[in-house]
């Protein structure tokens, strides 16, 4: 089983195996420790800084058959597995503003942590991850 992943759970299926995700406690561990040291932002949150921002950018941090599947209309893909490779080059601009989502906020929030290590200043993970944006009707898209 991969960092990230859950055991018992097929995410090529729908919606309703994904909210029954149960995460392994050490993985639960390293993101409760990460918690304290990052900014989460709730979906309402992400929607007015998108709104004020027009720089800011949301990005999709999980797997590419997640994005594949269906994503945000606006955001952007960055696997959680290259972000440290290819961060820099995507988003050059160290004080650019970057909400990150996943499929539940775990993965976003370690990725958040990996971001700021960077030098990245201003880097949210969204509460709730893609999961919290279908419940709350952001527009989404499918493939690329």
């Amino acid at each position: 089983m991969g960092f990230g992943e859950s055991k018992g759970v097929d995410q090529g299926q729908g919606s309703s195996k994904l909210n029954s995700m149960e995460h392994s406690p050490g993985f639960l561990k390293v993101v409760n420790d990460v918690r304290p040291k990052i900014t989460e932002i709730t979906v309402e949150q992400a929607r007015a800084r998108l709104a004020e921002n027009p720089k800011a950018i949301l990005m999709d941090v999980r797997e590419d058959r997640e994005w594949e599947k269906e994503h945000a209309e606006q955001g952007i893909h960055l696997g959680k597995g290259i972000l440290e490779r290819d961060l820099e080059q995507m988003v050059p601009d160290l004080n650019r503003e970057i909400i990150m989502y996943c499929g539940g906020g775990y993965r976003s929030v370690l990725t958040a942590q990996v971001a700021q290590k960077m030098g990245y200043r201003n880097v949210y993970s969204l509460m709730g991850g893609y999961k919290g944006l279908v419940q709350a009707k952001w527009p989404m898209k499918q493939g690329e």
